[in-house]
């Protein structure tokens, strides 16, 4: 799944100031990229994020995803790609508190209309992965921060997605869990091609990122789009 902001702007209107998120932001992010996007908080790495994923529209320019431009494709076609395709890992997490963690993990799988049996297989192999095996049955706010984290990872991971979108995703986790996070979606990248795109302060996710995309009060910085080591 390829992706491509074409002249992007996208302002916001709070009171009577006009708040420029993005100006004349222009970048492609192929199939199989592993992409880390940093700046400094306010930069504009989060409205990115969610014009890439479909969940907003610019302002100004256009947003494609695989050829085709988002302002063209109906709700139905857009909830579609968000559901099949796209893996979200936000910031807030964005669980679902009255679910427990196996529930927000199998959550996406229900609405894909998976079969129970396989939901649970895949929810419980996945759950294996980030683990949390043992906290299946708990409610999201009996975890900390980096349990919740890890079942927001495990939620974006499960449908098997073909692009992942991830705002810090190693924010609240340890050391330790953040490099096994981070192997488990390096392995995802090489061995099935997923598209990751990183918004991170984190050198840990620089490091293992094929390319580094830097944005400054809004605008891509394209004399610094570089190769990560």
């Amino acid at each position: 799944m390829s992706i491509k902001l074409k002249s992007v702007g996208k302002t916001y209107q709070l009171g009577q100031t006009t708040v420029h998120a993005l100006r004349d932001a222009t970048l492609e992010i192929a199939q199989g990229e592993f992409v880390a996007l940093v700046g400094p908080s306010g930069s504009g790495k989060s409205t990115m994020l969610q014009l890439m994923g479909a969940l907003d529209q610019p302002s100004s320019g256009e947003v494609w995803v695989d050829d085709q431009p988002v302002n063209q494709m109906s709700d139905h076609e857009l909830a579609k790609i968000r559901r099949n395709r796209i893996g979200f890992i936000f910031q807030s997490f964005n669980l679902i508190p009255v679910l427990s963690v196996f529930g927000n993990v199998e959550l996406p799988l229900v609405l894909q209309r998976v079969p129970r049996q396989e939901r649970h297989d895949r929810v419980y192999a996945m759950l294996e992965r980030v683990g949390l095996t043992e906290r299946a049955l708990h409610k999201t706010e009996e975890l900390s921060g980096g349990q919740r984290q890890r079942v927001a990872i495990a939620r974006a991971l499960v449908t098997n997605p073909t692009i992942v979108l991830s705002d810090e995703p190693t924010a609240n986790l340890d050391s330790k869990t953040g490099e096994e996070i981070l192997a488990l979606m390096q392995r995802l990248n090489e061995e099935q091609h997923v598209t990751l795109l990183f918004a991170t302060h984190d050198a840990k996710i620089v490091k293992h990122a094929k390319r580094v995309v830097s944005i400054l009060d809004g605008r891509i910085n394209n004399d610094q789009l570089t190769a990560g080591a």
